[in-house]
């Protein structure tokens, strides 16, 4: 039986344990690795969420590089996705004729990907690429594009390492969902 947790009142399940996050993450760096091999990118974590996978991923990096940091804001404290993206801390970094990476945590409508392309492409990087940890294939809008993805996941509300519900539950090892409740049964008829 999968591990369960209660976070305000509501159930989740463990979705994806530590032991295959760390064997994603270390796919994906090997995959970035080799594209970018004799390359310095820019890699540029996607605050808060990304941090924890950020980090795991830049410790896997073998190949010269640097790191920078975007903080976004698409959610507040709610289960699902505003719809709209504000730039909450902006790049320290040089991108004209850089090679960036953007690392997310999850891509679940594209609208983030969407807006950070629409603030880095007019700066004319030499390349730009999206790497993800989870991403919603039954959310995202059509056309958005991501280079490298650890899972392919369902639209479920997913919190623990670095996804957060109300700003708790980022440190959790583990990736849980969000458990339905069963439909209550209507009186007869």
């Amino acid at each position: 039986m999968a591990a369960q947790i209660t976070v305000n009142g509501d159930r989740f399940v463990e979705m994806i344990s530590e032991r295959r996050i760390k064997a994603a993450v270390r796919r994906l760096a090997k995959e970035i690795n080799r594209h970018h091999r004799g390359k310095t990118p820019v890699f540029i974590g996607i605050l808060n969420g990304s941090f924890i996978f950020f980090a795991d991923l830049i410790r896997e990096i073998t190949i010269d590089c640097e790191v920078d940091f975007l903080k976004l804001s698409s959610y507040g404290d709610a289960k699902i996705s505003s719809g709209e993206v504000r730039l909450l801390k902006d790049l320290n970094c040089q991108v004209e004729g850089r090679d960036i990476i953007i690392v997310e945590d999850i891509v679940d409508t594209g609208l983030s990907v969407e807006y950070i392309r629409h603030l880095i492409e007019p700066q004319n990087p030499r390349s730009l690429k999206v790497v993800t940890l989870l991403f919603k294939s039954d959310s995202v809008k059509p056309g958005t594009h991501v280079d490298y993805i650890g899972f392919r996941i369902p639209s479920d509300f997913v919190i623990g390492y670095g996804l957060d519900y109300a700003q708790r539950e980022r440190n959790l090892k583990a990736i849980y969902r969000l458990h339905a409740k069963p439909p209550r049964a209507k009186a007869g008829t």
